[in-house]
């Protein structure tokens, strides 16, 4: 199966075919909007208005599995980013990333890189808390927390994933290498 056979709601309930984002480089993250990760929305904001004239998407899965820190509807939570972070790139309905409600595209993603590559002793750190307090990650290759990040190619392959401790900068460089 190929991500492009897969299809997703928005935020305002709408099927939205990822067909639509072929040829497209695609920046996945599942987020929340009272996570200690949210201000990396701004740097979201920022890599999508430097490159997504040259086909960079950004598909924005809000999730209420870690703490709930996404209680909102899905028309509280676009008003939040809209407002908050100046947020443009597309917002879909709030999904399961983790257990047997888990959205197709994130199983997907989830089986195409089951871990992410964490560097440095403190991002090492922080995501061992984060495992451990994560109640939903309990199988192999599950996401730990919000704002992890996953890194689609033009043709459909899934050739990064990134912690939530990675800020969006850090994933410049392989996002141009794409585009």
């Amino acid at each position: 199966m190929s991500i492009y056979d897969l299809t997703v709601k928005d935020a305002k309930g709408n099927d939205v075919s990822l067909n639509e984002y072929r040829g497209k480089v695609l920046l996945i993250v599942n987020t929340a909007t009272g996570c200690g990760f949210t201000p990396q929305y701004d740097g979201l904001q920022d890599l999508y208005e430097a490159y997504q004239e040259q086909g960079l998407e950004i598909l924005d899965f809000p999730c209420n599995q870690f703490g709930e820190q996404a209680p909102g509807t899905e028309e509280e939570i676009v008003s939040f980013c809209t407002g908050r972070f100046g947020i443009t790139f597309k917002q879909f309905a709030k999904i399961d990333v983790n257990g047997e409600n888990a959205l197709p595209l994130f199983k997907l993603l989830k089986q195409a890189i089951p871990e992410e590559n964490v560097e440095g002793l403190k991002a090492k750190m922080a995501m061992k808390a984060i495992s451990a307090i994560s109640k939903t990650c309990k199988e192999p290759g599950d996401i730990k927390w919000n704002f992890t990040k996953f890194l689609v190619d033009r043709e459909g392959n899934v050739v990064g994933r990134f912690a939530p401790t990675d800020e969006p900068k850090a994933i410049e460089d392989k996002i141009k290498e794409l585009l």
